[in-house]
């Protein structure tokens, strides 16, 4: 088997990707629903509408912080996923129904987003750090890599079918289908060998004040600082997709239903490339997620320039590639250098940056979309990726003595990792003049 699936030899793995594959599927049939019953059904395209229920939906992973990554690094991760999986299928359940009804409202709509954005919280950082009880740990980077492309490949079908139920029926059949989807990877759970799971190590104590020992962990290593300020940058500002897709095509490109789900599952032919890259890399670095950010940066700017449908699916697939390796690095980075005893809350941490930065921002991209248009939305997109490019390079300038050089046609750095350990010397290919035009 290829280096690139080798975590797929595990059975307990194999099973659990295969129940998460169909419940990512169902998971990106709503998100698309969701997004366009508050559009075009409950509202006259109201961006800011579609950013209260993302706000709504990842608020609570800031508002829970303290208790879900402690509920991760404590409990029996297995069994905390089994409820939370069920309790996901049950609201879906209850909003499709709500919605065929033609009962739905827009504070329906919010209500469920907030108790789904409760559940998820938990669910998380338990199916996050869960990974590593179902490989080894040098397996670990490459099984978070294919968890990614998991939930990316199912955002190439998701969206699209999505987009032809909605068409052909409207959303409240997406709802029903991603809560029967919720079966598979419940399936999966009973099904695994608990005899054949890895050991945890150094579960949490109980101690006083062991809720803020994963932030004490993270202050204390301007590494961890540094990675997840440039995720939080990024993530606030940046992955608000939904967004930007959704108001780009209606409002730019005049598109109906079926586009906005094509334009989504586009990105994620990005996201899916982005994720396969990642998972045949041994380790990854810091300077990938420099890379990755700026790189970033420029695809929103590309989108948000772009004339045409075509040019902009194609920009949203090179920021698609970029987002991916950004955010699936930075949570294999973070996990295989977190002491496992506190892995769960710095996870817990992690996806709080990721997902619960979005009621600040998506809001706030909600509103510029609104007021200035789609185009001017992205460009704040563009500019948060190459602010976090900066964060990043700072600390390769302060703590790793990152100096640069040109050798002929590559640009080369070198950086320090340790103290008294020899610099480690990469190349970056140097651009041509007509890729610099």
């Amino acid at each position: 088997m290829s280096s690139t699936f080798r975590s797929l030899k595990v059975r307990n793995y194999r099973l659990w990707a295969a129940g998460a594959v169909v419940s990512n599927v169902g998971t990106w049939m709503q998100r698309t629903a969701q997004d366009w019953l508050v559009l075009t059904h409950l509202t006259d395209h109201n961006a800011t509408a579609v950013g209260i229920v993302m706000a709504l939906q990842f608020g609570p992973q800031l508002a829970l912080l303290p208790l879900t990554g402690l509920a991760a690094d404590r409990l029996d991760r297995r069994k905390l996923l089994m409820a939370t999986q069920t309790a996901m299928g049950l609201l879906a359940l209850g909003l499709g129904l709500l919605t065929i009804s033609g009962l739905a409202q827009l504070w329906h709509v919010y209500v469920f987003a907030l108790l789904l954005g409760c559940v998820a919280a938990f669910d998380a950082p338990a199916r996050q750090t869960f990974v590593a009880e179902l490989v080894s740990e040098a397996d670990l980077s490459n099984a978070v890599a294919l968890n990614s492309t998991s939930f990316n490949a199912a955002r190439m079908v998701g969206p699209a079918v999505a987009g032809m139920v909605i068409a052909a029926t409207g959303p409240g059949q997406a709802f029903l289908f991603n809560a029967l989807s919720y079966v598979a990877v419940l399936a999966g759970l009973a099904s695994l060998r608990k005899q054949e799971l890895f050991a945890r190590e150094g579960v949490a104590s109980r101690r006083k004040g062991s809720l803020m020992e994963g932030f004490r962990y993270v202050w204390n290593r301007p590494d961890l600082r540094a990675v997840l300020a440039m995720l939080f940058l990024v993530a606030t500002f940046g992955l608000n997709f939904p967004i930007f897709i959704s108001t780009m095509s209606v409002s730019a490109f005049h598109g109906g239903a079926s586009q906005y789900g094509l334009l989504s599952s586009t990105m994620a032919i990005g996201s899916v490339t982005g994720a396969l890259m990642a998972a045949r890399r041994a380790q990854p670095r810091l300077g990938l997620l420099v890379i990755g950010s700026a790189v970033f940066g420029f695809g929103c700017l590309a989108a948000a320039l772009m004339p045409h449908v075509l040019g902009f699916g194609l920009a949203l697939i090179i920021t698609g590639v970029a987002a991916q390796t950004l955010t699936t690095s930075t949570n294999s980075l973070v996990q295989l250098s977190t002491d496992p005893a506190l892995r769960g809350r710095v996870i817990a941490i992690l996806l709080a940056i990721l997902l619960g930065s979005t009621p600040v921002g998506a809001p706030v991209v909600g509103w510029v979309a609104d007021t200035f248009g789609p185009r001017w939305a992205l460009g704040v997109a563009a500019a948060a990726g190459l602010g976090s490019a900066l964060i990043g390079l700072r600390y390769m300038v302060k703590y790793r003595g990152l100096r640069l050089r040109r050798e002929g046609r590559r640009l080369r750095y070198s950086v320090q990792p340790a103290a008294g350990a020899a610099p480690a010397v990469d190349a970056v290919p140097a651009p041509t003049s007509a890729a610099a035009s």
